[in-house]
């Protein structure tokens, strides 16, 4: 069995699309749709922006969401599946994939994520770090007794999770798990605390325009973030989407889950970030990446 994966924010790199735009009219047809429904030049920025550029939360969402969709359009006739997931924003790439939102639903929604995310941010002072080399219930354990708001935010992979929360709280819970072993306890540079309770103004917008979007059943199943199971009701996966923005990416738990069901052969478009942490999870698991 097979599963076809989509990053998340981070995975954009300088010049990202533009061999695609270069070499197949497929491309150029989604490239230039979006950046008429967007309103914007969004393939500019993605193929001549710098690295700053690119790291805003409104550019990054659309720009990783796009170069990898139209890589999946470009070859799905050569990867069909048995089941979708996508890590945060991936998830709604995930969703457009397995047939649940049109490509246009999809982008739109992914850009007001992307605009209520960074308002959310404007109006809180929070971070994320990265901790290294110690068990998820450690992690937990000191986010749970830390003063301020401080949670796990990712579930990456054994020995990697992020914690995303007031600055300070982060930075302290960092000093704290330094102190009890970890190898790594790092702020990571982002605009805000994602995946945590300060994004509860970005939820709210955001169930406006999910509740207001059509969601078909899917072809295949999704693996949600926020609980890490495979999903086929467009009722439950809206909820779990609205969710997914304050609560923790269960990808650990996801690859267990798949595994289980079956599925031992890993494609991730756009990047080599899922697939990375599929290895470390398990090295007998294929993985592709286009």
């Amino acid at each position: 069995m097979k599963a076809l994966l989509f990053p998340g924010q981070g995975a954009q790199f300088e010049g990202m699309g533009k061999d695609l735009y270069e070499h197949h009219d497929l491309a150029r047809h989604y490239f230039d749709r979006a950046d008429k429904l967007l309103g914007f030049n969004l393939s500019d920025v993605m193929f001549n922006g710098s690295a700053e550029d690119l790291k805003q939360t409104k550019v990054t969402q659309p720009a990783v969401f796009l170069n990898a969709l139209v890589r999946y359009f470009i070859h799905r006739d050569q990867y069909e599946a048995d089941a979708v997931a996508g890590h945060s924003l991936g998830e709604l790439t995930a969703l457009v994939a397995n047939g649940t939102l049109d490509f246009e639903d999809g982008l739109l929604l992914v850009y007001k994520r992307a605009l209520a995310m960074q308002e959310a941010c404007q109006m809180s002072d929070g971070t994320m770090a990265a901790v290294l080399g110690l068990a998820d219930e450690v992690v937990e354990d000191v986010c749970r007794n830390s003063e301020g708001i401080v949670v796990p935010a990712n579930y990456n992979c054994p020995g990697q999770i992020v914690i995303s929360g007031e600055r300070q709280a982060v930075e302290n819970a960092c000093r704290t798990l330094s102190d009890i072993g970890a190898r790594r306890a790092i702020i990571l540079p982002v605009g805000g605390a994602f995946h945590s309770p300060l994004m509860d103004p970005a939820k709210l917008e955001l169930e406006n325009a999910i509740n207001d979007t059509h969601f078909k059943p899917p072809k295949i199943p999704v693996y949600q973030n926020v609980d890490a199971r495979a999903s086929t009701d467009p009722g439950q996966i809206k909820i779990n989407l609205i969710n997914q923005l304050t609560s923790s990416v269960k990808w650990t738990q996801t690859m267990a889950n798949m595994k289980d069901a079956g599925i031992v052969t890993f494609t991730e478009f756009g990047a080599k970030v899922l697939s990375g942490f599929i290895k470390r999870y398990d090295r007998s698991l294929t993985t592709e990446n286009v």
